[in-house]
Formats: structure tokens, sequence, C-alpha cells
């Protein structure tokens, strides 16, 4: 549903708006409303999204590149969607990539640029990641090349900066750094590990998943070689997306096959893209841009409404995060992971971890879910991470992954319900 015709002048979200395009928000768990504290697994998705992927599958399911009408419109639809990630990502509609997910895409370029290296190479990943920014750099040390790992800070869980910089050295090919960690929330200064990456000669790829649907993306800024992200982590279907630098993506060499041809991006793309998704795809970006409309409507284009929309994503999400971190902190025998501070919330996303005394994360998650609260344990993929701390034996962290859809009065319920189990 288009909010044109309902914008308001606001610079304050409106909640309730928002949430009448969620259907999956009227849900009930044992009589207790749905909370989907679950958003770094996975957002929900609005009606449109879901309309639009019903809608390819009724009128417009074919191949592409045919000679017919429905043909023609998958075409269409490919086309959008590339334009609707050019306006998410600030690039051309050439250096964007569609994929089944964030780890495929990332793995096929890993293999290209594995055929490049030599012995003695070095690539530099991080132990804040989620493994899929790790193992795909790890498989190419069968090239010969050797993976070094960034520290952290454990204190606050924010990437040593120092440490990094240290191990960026001559022979570094590629530095892989996620915009922010899917774990504990922290944004990293990604301007600052690309210009470094850069200064040695060397290429960087940005994990932008956890990111993507709490802040604005411009690679152009960045000035990143590569940077990927999932639709299904910002209200969308289940698709991979990778922007390329377009000399980037024309230089390497993908393994692909011989009907693929060599134009931008089609000898990225292995086989049959899927269609309905990514209709789905650019429904989930329209909701984005149509939010930042309907509180700014000056915005003119999609890329101003899409900045639009963050703007008012955060300053809801920074207040809920506040809230929720000040609930946490005076619960006795509970364990915070991360920066707590309110004066770098700036410098984290909604997401929080924990642990707590007496309880394994499963029996926090259980307990919570009975009660229609949805959150995670474990390591969430995040493997280096969770060693670092030293809680990858015992069952990990409670995670509790806000999205700009959740309200003061959901986080109330869940740390009533933490409050109970602490006592």
């Amino acid at each position: 549903m288009s909010s044109r015709a309902q914008t308001v002048p606001s610079r304050k979200l409106d909640i309730a708006w928002v949430r009448q395009q969620f259907p999956s928000l009227q849900q009930t768990v044992n009589g207790q409303p749905a909370a989907f504290f679950d958003a770094p697994g996975g957002t929900q998705v609005p009606q449109r999204v879901i309309d639009a992927i019903s809608q390819y599958l009724a009128h417009s399911n074919a191949n592409t590149g045919g000679a017919f009408a429905t043909s023609r419109a998958t075409d269409q639809v490919i086309a959008e969607a590339r334009a609707a990630m050019a306006d998410l990502f600030n690039c051309a509609p050439d250096e964007v990539v569609f994929g089944a997910n964030m780890t495929s895409l990332t793995f096929a370029l890993s293999r290209a640029i594995g055929r490049e290296l030599k012995s003695g190479d070095e690539l530099l990943v991080t132990c804040l990641d989620h493994d899929a920014n790790v193992s795909p750099w790890v498989c190419l040390e069968t090239c010969g090349a050797k993976v070094r790992t960034a520290d952290i800070q454990t204190a606050d869980c924010t990437l040593d900066m120092f440490d990094l910089q240290a191990k960026i050295r001559r022979n570094t090919r590629l530095v892989a750094v996620g915009y922010a960690a899917n774990a504990v929330g922290t944004i990293n200064d990604v301007a600052e590990v690309v210009r470094l990456a850069h200064a040695a000669g060397a290429m960087a790829f940005i994990d932008a998943v956890h990111y993507a649907p709490h802040g604005p993306i411009d690679v152009r800024a960045l000035d990143c070689d590569f940077l990927a992200c999932s639709s299904y982590k910002f209200f969308g279907p289940h698709l991979g997306i990778l922007y390329g630098k377009r000399e980037q993506l024309q230089r390497l060499r993908p393994y692909k096959l011989r009907a693929c041809t060599e134009h931008l991006p089609d000898r990225w793309e292995t086989g049959t893209q899927n269609h309905e998704c990514l209709a789905g795809l650019t429904a989930a970006v329209d909701y984005i841009a149509d939010v930042g409309r309907y509180h700014h409507p000056a915005a003119q284009t999609r890329r101003e409404a899409i900045l639009a929309a963050y703007e008012v994503f955060q300053q809801h999400e920074r207040e809920m995060v506040e809230q929720l971190i000040a609930g946490l902190l005076a619960i006795p025998g509970l364990a915070f992971y991360g920066l707590k501070d309110p004066a770098q919330f700036d410098r984290r996303t909604p997401t929080v971890a924990i642990r707590m005394e007496g309880r394994t994360p499963r029996e926090l998650a259980t307990h919570l879910g009975e009660r229609g609260i949805f959150t995670w344990d474990g390591n969430y993929y995040a493997i280096n991470l969770a060693e670092r701390l030293g809680v990858q034996e015992s069952g990990g962290m409670l995670r509790i992954g806000l999205a700009h859809y959740n309200t003061a009065e959901e986080m109330e319920r869940l740390l009533t319900e933490l409050r109970t189990l602490a006592k």
C-alpha cells in the first residue's frame, strides 16, 4: 500500500502506522502478543513485499530473455530490483549483483580473488564478524595465502583499530570487516578500515548484513571495493546482494557458465535468479522509501526518501536501546556484552547480548519464547567472537535485537520477564 496520500510532516517515527504495514506483528503466542526481538536473524516483512512476490508468481512467472510478455515482465522486474538497490547503496545498477544469500556471494567472490593470490599474500579478517565474512577468506589459505585476524577490546566488544592497523601490511591483499557486529551491535569505523586497506594497496570488503536495516549505506562515500548484504535483514525476502566497484567486477574472473555473458553484472550471476524474490526486494526498498516520504514529504528522489527513513529509524531505535540497556544493567546477576555507555550509542545498533547467572541462554530464550517474546541464543555464527569472550562452550549468549517496528511496551514486557528470572 502506497503511503503518499497519507503523508504528514513528522520527525518522530509514527510507530502505529509502521506496525500496520507488518501482518506478522498481529500474531499471538499462548495468548500473548508476539514481540519480535529476533531482527538480526531476519526482520519481518511488510504486506507489500508479500503482495509483490505473489503478484509476480500469479502474472509474470517466466524465465528472462524471451520474446513474449511474461518474460519481458521478468526482465523489467530484474531491472527494477537493480535500480532499487542502486538507490539503497548509492551506486550504479550494473554494480549490483544478486545471489542466493550473502554467504554464497562472498564465497563466489573469494574464489575469484583466489585466482590471483600467491604464496605469501595475506588477508585480514576480524574476530568480531559473522563467519560468513571469515570462512570464505580462510578457505583461500589453500591458495597459499595467510589469513590474519584483528582482535577486539573485550570490555566493550569494539574492534581494536590499533591491532587491525598493525596487521595491514605490504603483502595484505584484502581486508574484510563487518559494518556492524551481528552478535553485539558494534558499528565499526568502516571508512577508516577502507582507508587503511587502500593505503596498503589492499581491497576492502564490507559485510553490511547487520547494518542495513539500521543505517544508510553510501558505497561512493565509503569507497569500498565490495559490500554485501541480505534483503531478509532489511524487511525483504531471502536474497543476497553484492555491490562491487565496476573496475573490480570487470577485472576479476568469476567462475561462471559459458552461457553467461561477459557483461556486468551478468558475469557474476550464476543460473536463473529468484525472480519472485527480486520483485519482493524492490517492494522492501520502496517500503523504506515510503517511510521516508511519510515522515519527510519534501523528499524528492527515492534515495532522498531512503535517507529520510533511516533518520527516523535511528531516532526511534536510539530511544528503544537506551530503555533496553538501562533496564538490563539494573538486573542483578546479568552480564552484558558490548557498548553500554549512552554517550557511545551512535557506535552501536539496537542489538545486545547478555548472559544471566544460573540460567543458560537457551533456558532464557525458551522461557521468553513461551511468553511470545522471540530472542536468539547461541553464537549466531559469530564463532570467533563467542570463543574470544569465553562463552562458546557454555551456550553462547542471549541476543536481543530490535528493529524500528518494536515498541516501548514490548521492551518493558521483556525486561519484566528477565527480572522475574533473576530472582
